[in-house]
């Protein structure tokens, strides 16, 4: 029985003036497992979906973790007017790239200049995809989300709770 990988961690890394930028390594490996096109020697292949409903950062899915979100799309019944917004959003403000022989991808201008990227990206792991975001926007947004949240908890307060709410 072969485990699934899954994005874990978070890091901040160098944007050149290109726009090539390194993929964290242990996400590498993941996408790599995530492509059924790879294997040793080529490159892995991703995808970066950028739509609007995303506008503070860029989400990143492995080729299967997409092929099985257009999957639910296709269930849809076509004409459904939320079909027709997820397959803009998942289909057309998409980019399907691939990490080169250095660990790097490029990311386009288009998409640096929507989430407001310059000298650094900021990778933050979501289990099924990975997230890249501007570091201080990051660390405004969502790190103080998070703080906000946590200090409304007491200091006892188990985060495994959180799983049993959900009837996990």
């Amino acid at each position: 029985m072969s485990r699934r990988l899954r994005f874990r961690g978070e890091s901040r890394h160098k944007v050149d003036g290109k726009g090539r930028v390194s993929i964290p390594a242990s996400f590498r490996r993941v996408l790599e497992a995530g492509d059924p096109d790879w294997t040793e020697g080529l490159n892995p292949n991703f995808v970066i979906v950028y739509g609007d409903h995303r506008r503070k950062y860029l989400e990143c899915y492995t080729i299967e973790e997409m092929e099985a979100v257009e999957d639910r799309i296709a269930s849809m019944k076509r004409g459904d007017p939320k079909r027709r917004i997820l397959e803009r959003l998942f289909s057309t403000q998409a980019l399907t790239t691939s990490v080169d022989e250095t660990g790097r991808i490029v990311l386009p201008a288009k998409l640096r200049q929507k989430i407001g990227i310059e000298g650094e990206a900021y990778f933050a792991s979501n289990v099924d995809t990975f997230q890249i975001w501007e570091p201080s926007v990051y660390e405004a947004e969502e790190l103080a989300k998070a703080e906000e949240f946590l200090d409304d908890l007491p200091d006892d307060f188990d985060p495994m709770q959180l799983l049993d709410e959900e009837g996990v």
